[in-house]
């Protein structure tokens, strides 16, 4: 059966306390219990006395994979035992409200903080946390570069999606520095590690994450190297440093030792987060009222109670020193940006008090070549400690930015989604299935059609065609219907516009509206594609009347745009892959195109922006068809919404090609086949259209009244089959 699992994103992920070897493999916990335990495999010389006797540390060599092989044997058992449940299901149905807090990330943070506090100093060094896991070959290499604090915990909430859950990272290490150390020589120690691991795996990717103080590190690292594989990520870069509301506490600092204690007041508050943005985020989950305060009041205690330990952290004259570092290492970041020709992503908050972050990250993504922005409004400063953050799922949404190799391969880099990125997808997309209490219909091999989905074929390679609802509506629904109910990933064949853009600004939607798509396993529609997917036996999404389809004009719903050419029956019998024809309707119960393409075209204005987003969107997936059929002109069709109605789904019985490849090679038996598949979709269309007329609760209204009498989670009734 084709199940969907996690792997490891990189090796391992390696933190700076900065050294001149790294350790291998990092173990952390995701989202800490009250007081978390943390242990790291570190690098360099840390004295055993300071380190607390619940923290496990071991000093390993960055290319050791043979440490940790008995745990790794016990983790696969567990994991084999695990393989016949349906980690989805379980995690859509857990009725749990987690409390939106400040605490959780700091009391980690501060925890794990604790061990390098108590140390004697030393020199900058990594260490690599050990929540990380296993590890998968030809993984990536990750280094995290922290901003002022110098702990390298900022990642603390991330390490095991990061090294175990999520990805393939081959190995993630830290970098620690909390002595007094200048700019140009950090700098050259990272720089010492980064050639070092290019010397040893040259194919091999190098990310390096930066916060604030630490992406000007990587920027400056990057620039000086721009023939080594790096890939950075810059989280709220403090090459804005000379716009900070900061500067003036450096000054404080050096003549009024006592502004001391109020300095690291005011930076303790920009690691706890917006708390009225806390307060609304948990007000929407349906928190109690009294609970919400309950929660802020233990945060605010938790908040004074870190006060000591951000004391400890950064004593008067270290943080002095770490201030004043910060200028020269914008400057020398920005004066050096020209020679960056890495892959970059940026992460800029909407609400960071310490930096003019959201300017700069736009500043940033004019600047560099390879630039991706991402914006977090509601985030503060210290972003990788907020709750509903999280790193690896940015790394995997990003267009083509999470590779194992020189360059990104849309297939074999692929990391499926957890069961919580599921879960944020489907509570992102809550009321919309639930207006839409969709039905779905499959058909059996007998021919019999039953309600659910059980009709689909388990194992691959599996081709879905079908219609393309107006502006795609039905994928939400059918993407989360198939992992909870099959566990099977669709993996659809998206248009380029997803993934890339002829100009770096315009009037398109940004690309990382469609994170969510990229994260789901979405790729480029292109034959390459479809070949290396049916190849890795993948269930397959394909629209062939795509865009044209999916923004079609008055009155042409449910009728299908599909070219004359038939290259993907031919695709799919040379893998023996089942093709599975469906039909969807419901979209016109949704909502009814007033002002279409046409209608556009006969305003000048109109016109002429239809012409600037068909410039921006580059690519051209049909220009080898004329006439109709061909035109890509990119435009947004006015819809007048409706009550909502229903989503009917309709999958055919699956097609065999397994044993015809030499008969399929014909074109026209090839032609003969396409036709079939295009007739069983209208066929499947049709029969929705005629049995929803029977359906007593294609109305919402109707299904709303019938939950009401028996539970809102319970399955709303549909027409007789």
């Amino acid at each position: 059966m084709s199940t969907v699992t996690g792997g490891c994103l990189f090796t391992a992920v390696h933190c700076c306390v900065m050294p001149s070897s790294l350790s291998s493999t990092s173990k952390l916990k995701l989202q800490p219990t009250p007081t978390p335990t943390l242990r790291f495999a570190v690098s360099g010389q840390i004295s055993t006395e300071t380190t607390p006797s619940k923290t496990e540390t071991t000093t390993t060599n960055l290319n050791g994979n043979g440490r940790f092989k008995k745990k790794r044997e016990e983790e696969a058992e567990t994991e084999g035992k695990k393989e016949k449940q349906n980690p989805y299901v379980s995690e859509i149905e857990k009725n749990e409200i987690e409390f939106t807090s400040s605490r959780k990330g700091l009391d980690a943070y501060f925890e794990g903080s604790r061990n390098f506090i108590k140390s004697d100093g030393g020199p900058p060094r990594w260490f690599s946390p050990l929540e990380c896991g296993s590890r998968l070959d030809n993984s990536p290499l990750l280094l995290f570069l922290p901003g002022i604090d110098g702990v390298g915990l900022g990642l603390c909430k991330h390490h095991h999606t990061l090294g175990r859950q999520v990805g393939k990272i081959d190995a993630m290490y830290a970098f620690n520095y909390l002595i007094k150390f200048n700019e140009p020589g950090l700098v050259k120690l990272v720089e010492r590690t980064v050639r070092s691991e290019n010397y040893h795996s040259p194919k091999r990717p190098i990310y390096l994450v930066g916060e604030s103080l630490g992406a000007c590190l990587a920027l400056a690292v990057a620039a000086r190297n721009p023939d080594i594989n790096l890939s950075l990520v810059l989280s709220n870069p403090a090459t804005s440093f000379e716009e900070s509301p900061l500067q003036p506490l450096i000054s404080f600092l050096e003549i009024i030792p006592v502004e001391h204690q109020l300095s690291l007041s005011y930076i303790l508050s920009l690691m706890t987060g917006d708390s009225l943005r806390m307060v609304m985020d948990n007000a929407a989950k349906g928190i109690p009222l009294h609970q919400i305060i309950g929660g802020l009041s233990k945060d605010v205690i938790a908040m004074s109670s870190h006060l000591n330990d951000l004391a400890a952290l950064l004593p008067r004259e270290t943080l002095l020193w770490k201030l004043q570092m910060l200028r020269p290492a914008s400057e020398f970041a920005n004066s050096r940006l020209g020679a960056v020709k890495a892959q970059t992503l940026v992460l800029s908050s909407g609400k960071d008090q310490f930096l003019p972050s959201e300017e700069e990250g736009q500043r940033l993504f004019r600047a560099l070549p390879k630039c991706e922005n991402r914006k977090f409004n509601d985030s503060g400063h210290f972003l990788f400690l907020e709750d509903g953050i999280d790193l690896a799922t940015i790394i995997k949404g990003s267009a083509a930015f999470y590779r194992r190799g020189m360059y990104h391969d849309y297939v074999s880099d692929y990391v499926p989604p957890t069961p919580s990125e599921l879960k944020m997808l489907y509570e992102s997309n809550r009321l919309f299935l639930l207006a839409t209490s969709s039905v779905m219909l499959s058909t059996l091999e007998d021919g019999k059609v039953v309600k659910g989905l059980a009709g689909i074929p388990s194992d691959g390679p599996v081709l879905f065609v079908g219609y393309h609802m107006l502006r795609g509506r039905e994928l939400a629904p059918m993407i989360t219907q198939l992992l909870l109910e099959r566990n099977i990933l669709l993996r659809g064949l998206a248009h380029p516009l997803v993934f890339m853009r002829k100009k770096k600004e315009g009037r398109l939607p940004p690309l990382s509206d469609f994170d969510p798509l990229r994260v789901m396993g979405a790729v480029p529609v292109s034959g390459t594609n479809l070949f290396k997917l049916l190849s890795a036996k993948a269930h397959v999404l394909l629209y062939p009347g795509g865009a044209r389809e999916a923004v079609h004009r008055k009155g042409e719903q449910y009728k299908l745009f599909w070219p004359e050419h038939s290259e993907f029956v031919r695709t799919a019998a040379r893998f023996g892959a089942k093709i599975v024809p469906f039909g969807v309707v419901g979209e016109d119960d949704f909502g009814e195109v007033i002002f279409d393409y046409d209608d556009q075209m006969k305003f000048p204005c109109l016109r002429e922006d239809i012409r600037r987003y068909t410039e921006e969107e580059g690519i051209k997936v049909r220009a080898q068809i004329s006439g109709e059929l061909g035109n890509e002109d990119m435009h947004y069709p006015w819809i007048l919404p409706k009550l909502p109605g229903r989503f009917y789904y309709y999958f055919g019985k699956p097609i065999e090609t397994e044993g015809r490849e030499l008969e399929l090679r014909d074109k026209d038996t090839a032609q003969e086949l396409y036709l079939q598949i295009k007739s069983e979709v209208e066929k499947n269309l049709a029969f929705l259209k005629e049995k929803r007329e029977s359906d007593p609760y294609r109305n919402v209204v109707a299904r709303l009244a019938y939950q009401a009498m028996h539970g809102f989670t319970s399955e709303v009734p549909t027409f007789e089959i």
